[in-house]
């Protein structure tokens, strides 16, 4: 295909309707890509920075499920010149073609054509909304437009004793690049030909030509018993035709990019992987670096005044020891440690909080214990409370806790004295 002067041009699509039943009570009355992470950022904002670090500005974001706060955050944060052209737009399920709302992420991108008809690509780039990670797509596509695919999918290695957990690449022995199977969560996976310990995960990233794609889901959305899912039918679908490449992560090369967070990928759709990609970000030297000017991540947080740490009852200086701590945060005569707290945050005299995830607007009382918990918007915690460490109680009390002892607190769920 020829491309226009000056390189193709490129529409991304954001793929931002799932409903993340797996991070309940946290997708309770929000989308997950909807879902704050890192103190002041919501998820989608990594797919996003991501996006318009790799040059691409016009972008539409396609919405569903409990998509208030979400189209909310986009369009106050999200904003592009206008004069440039240059856009990101959520747009709602519309029921443009039939009565049925997106029935998958093919059927999701079937029932807004028109935006690619509207825009006229050459390439459009698909991307999930609910991954943490740093990425150059155009780094992507120059690899699509050399080997000339139908679709490219972006894949990160992950150890074969992980594979039944993944949608599983396994690549062609003539040629590394072309994708021979697309296994979902196989038991009995084939490893890399370079490293047969390894196997290339989807990441939820593609590539396509864009006339490719529109008669790709157009097919779909004819073909009996397709759950038009992407990566379930659109890709072994390329693959069967023997026209699916692979992109492996590992080539991607960031700026301000460390050797410790250079291949950093995560999925957080459960409450422990969540929890654990916090974890990730309090670390000393942090698995994902937040603090990499060449690649930032961008959101918008309000007019929040700065973090304050200030004595408290007897004296008791307010203390943070391997945390993040966002603006707007008082911490007054208590200490905090390997935890994460959100703009608004108030932690109050002698209280103790480890290893734990507030989320904004949480105002703990006096005296409280908090360990390994994720804390909704909105909870006021009486004084003398304690929460985690004790999974019975905490159940008892109408708290959410997983099998690994995690607590978590729902959006302003009332905290009995």
């Amino acid at each position: 295909m020829a491309y226009r002067s000056g390189g193709p041009k490129v529409l991304a699509i954001v793929l931002a309707g799932g409903e993340g039943k797996r991070l309940m009570p946290l997708t309770a009355d929000r989308a997950k890509p909807a879902v704050p992470f890192g103190g002041i950022y919501r998820l989608i904002d990594f797919a996003l920075s991501n996006v318009v670090n790799s040059g691409y500005l016009k972008v539409v974001v396609l919405t569903q499920y409990k998509s208030h706060s979400l189209d909310r955050h986009v369009t106050t944060t999200w904003r592009m010149s206008t004069m440039l052209g240059n856009y990101v737009a959520p747009v709602p399920a519309q029921q443009r073609v039939d009565k049925n709302w997106y029935l998958g992420s093919a059927n999701a991108i079937f029932q807004s054509l028109n935006l690619i008809q509207d825009e006229k690509p050459d390439i459009v780039v698909v991307v999930g909304a609910d991954h943490v990670y740093r990425m150059d797509f155009s780094q992507m596509v120059a690899q699509h437009i050399e080997t000339g695919a139908g679709v490219t999918v972006a894949a990160i290695r992950q150890p074969i004793a992980l594979a039944d957990q993944f949608g599983v690449i396994e690549v062609d022995d003539a040629d590394p690049r072309r994708i021979g199977a697309f296994r979902e969560k196989p038991k009995d996976a084939k490893g890399l030909p370079d490293n047969p310990e390894e196997v290339l995960a989807s990441m939820g990233n593609y590539v396509f030509n864009a006339d490719v794609l529109v008669d790709a889901v157009t097919r779909d959305n004819e073909r009996e018993g397709s759950k038009h899912d992407m990566g379930g039918d659109i890709v072994p679908a390329f693959v069967d035709e023997g026209s699916a490449y692979v992109y492996d992560f590992k080539d991607n090369d960031i700026p301000g990019s460390t050797d410790r967070d250079r291949a950093y990928w995560r999925d957080v759709g459960t409450l422990d992987s969540y929890w654990e990609a916090h974890m990730d970000l309090v670390s000393v030297h942090p698995i994902f670096n937040l603090y990499n000017y060449d690649w930032p991540i961008y959101t918008d947080y309000g007019p929040e005044p700065p973090a304050k740490l200030v004595h408290g009852a007897a004296g008791k200086f307010g203390e943070a020891h391997n945390s993040a701590v966002s603006p707007g945060v008082v911490i007054s005569g208590a200490t905090v440690t390997n935890s994460v707290l959100s703009p608004r945050c108030h932690i109050h005299s002698g209280t103790t909080i480890d290893d734990s995830v507030l989320l904004d607007g949480v105002e703990v009382g006096r005296g409280c214990t908090i360990s390994r918990a994720i804390i909704d918007k909105g909870v006021k915690v009486p004084d003398n409370t304690v929460i985690g460490g004790d999974p019975e109680r905490d159940m008892a009390r109408g708290f959410t806790v997983t099998e690994t002892g995690l607590t978590v607190v729902a959006k302003g769920q009332e905290v009995p004295a």
